[in-house]
């Protein structure tokens, strides 16, 4: 419909623009409440899937000893169709917000791509989601290190299938940061980012509105509070659970730590998002809508250069939609995840289309 493709020029961009082209998900869907996209944010927050997914839990025990979760949807009952004998099922890695919170809207997608034949597995950082905090260490916000020891993990146990990435919101920063540190050797196919956030430090700086930073500030202090007595030995537990505002809740377990303590400056040297933007080696499909009340402005929070400049950069642009909401009615509430679904059988088709044209298998 009134969505937009920025983008570099390229034979796999024009084949993106056919396939989102003929995407039912991009036309004609609307909302009772199109102009009120906080509301839009204040649902996707709170409402869960009908019925809830079944997961199983897999604990993963990372080289300083700290553990991260992984959470395999393996239902409801009927859910996990067959891939159609396109060849091996694809594992899609879903990244929740930086707030560890996973939403209804990611769950909705793993559900979705569940019934398409994906092995949709949720990431839990360090003390995130009931996950044990076994180190008195948290995962600062562009620190890719844990994720790459997922992404090795999901290759060992999945060999032969190609592994794909979403994830919603301050989520994104965590997995753009990936990408640009790995470069070439991410071993990821394709990946997607629902309303990221692409300027980590502006973005705390300039605070959110009160409907999304709450409800994730208390989501964050009442799970650090099961680790208050670990934690004392490291971080002002006090000034933690006393933070009224995300920015300073952050500064407090990164920055003044009583053992390594630092700048907020040299804090965002190292974690923002697109640092290493340009060693990024695989398509990435951030959607994106201009009234998005969590990101910020338009013309400061979009980095439109890069869109412009990257091979790799993928921008779906849309009017409306909020943040992560992208709502229409009926079943499958949210066309963003047809689109991204769509994007992933898109790069798939084109990708096979290349190597049958050059007669060579595509390098793993």
């Amino acid at each position: 419909g009134r969505c937009r493709l920025l983008c570099k020029p390229s034979a796999l961009a024009q084949h993106l623009v056919r396939s989102l082209g003929r995407s039912s998900a991009l036309w004609g869907s609307r909302w009772p409440w199109p102009r009120w996209p906080r509301l839009q944010m204040l649902r996707q927050l709170l409402q869960l899937p009908e019925p809830e997914p079944v997961v199983a839990r897999e604990l993963l025990q990372l080289p300083d000893a700290g553990l991260v979760a992984l959470d395999w949807l393996v239902g409801p009952q009927g859910a996990g169709s067959s891939s159609g004998g396109r060849g091996p099922s694809s594992v899609l890695l879903l990244i929740p917000n930086a707030a560890g919170k996973v939403t209804g809207g990611l769950l909705e997608l793993g559900l979705q791509a569940l019934e398409r034949g994906f092995i949709p597995v949720i990431f839990n950082r360090r003390g995130h989601n009931g996950c044990p905090l076994t180190t008195p260490r948290l995962q600062p916000f562009g620190d890719p290190g844990d994720l790459r020891e997922v992404v090795t993990y999901l290759r060992c146990r999945h060999p032969s299938a190609p592994l794909l990435a979403v994830s919603e919101g301050s989520g994104s920063g965590l997995l753009l940061a990936y990408l640009g540190e790995s470069g070439s050797s991410s071993h990821l196919a394709a990946a997607a980012c629902i309303s990221p956030i692409f300027r980590g430090r502006d973005w705390f700086e300039a605070g959110m509105p009160w409907l999304y930073e709450w409800p994730l500030l208390l989501h964050l202090k009442r799970g650090l509070s099961r680790y208050v007595g670990s934690l004392a030995a490291v971080v002002n537990t006090d000034r933690l659970l006393g933070s009224r505002l995300l920015r300073e809740l952050e500064e407090t377990l990164f920055c003044r730590t009583k053992s390594h303590p630092t700048s907020w400056e040299a804090y965002w040297e190292r974690n923002e998002p697109l640092r290493d933007a340009d060693e990024v080696a695989v398509p990435v499909l951030c959607l994106c809508s201009a009234d998005d009340p969590v990101r910020g402005p338009l013309a400061r929070s979009l980095p439109l250069e890069l869109f412009r400049s990257s091979p790799y950069f993928f921008l779906l642009l849309t009017p409306r939609g909020g943040h992560c909401g992208f709502p229409r009615r009926g079943p499958g509430r949210c066309w963003g995840h047809e689109a991204v679904l769509e994007f992933f059988r898109a790069m798939a088709e084109f990708l096979r289309a290349e190597e049958r044209r050059k007669g060579q298998p595509r390098p793993r």
